[in-house]
């Protein structure tokens, strides 16, 4: 994914998703779209967490013991959380697929130096 235009389909549905945007100040608010963001990525670990309490299951096993209902629930819950990432970065006046290749160089650079396991954010 070296070439920017590996990225397109994140600007595309970022113009798209922002299209769609009703919140107070659109364009001037970073607030609505980070909690957004926090809120969202709750309700989906909320999904799995209860996935994982009511099978009592090996964590590597709970893929497997979906439902195709639970599984569009939670891929759900990944689509809003993906809206709310392309309304903060349209705040920030950047393109999400900007944001991609960023944390691709970023994990390409932790993965050459040994530190993918590291800790902190600048390692």
């Amino acid at each position: 994914m070296d070439n920017p235009t590996d990225y397109q389909a994140f600007n595309t549905y970022q113009a798209f998703a922002l299209r769609i945007a009703q919140y107070p100040g659109v364009g001037e608010n970073m607030v609505y779209p980070a909690m957004g963001v926090a809120g969202e990525a709750g309700e989906l670990c909320d999904k799995i967490k209860k996935h994982w309490r009511n099978t009592n299951a090996h964590i590597a096993d709970l893929p497997t013991l979906l439902t195709a209902e639970q599984r569009q629930e939670i891929i759900k819950e990944m689509g809003d959380v993906l809206w709310y990432l392309a309304a903060l970065a349209n705040e920030l006046d950047v393109q999400l697929g900007h944001v991609a290749c960023m944390n691709i160089e970023k994990l390409q650079s932790r993965t050459a130096r040994g530190v993918i396991k590291g800790e902190g954010d600048n390692r």
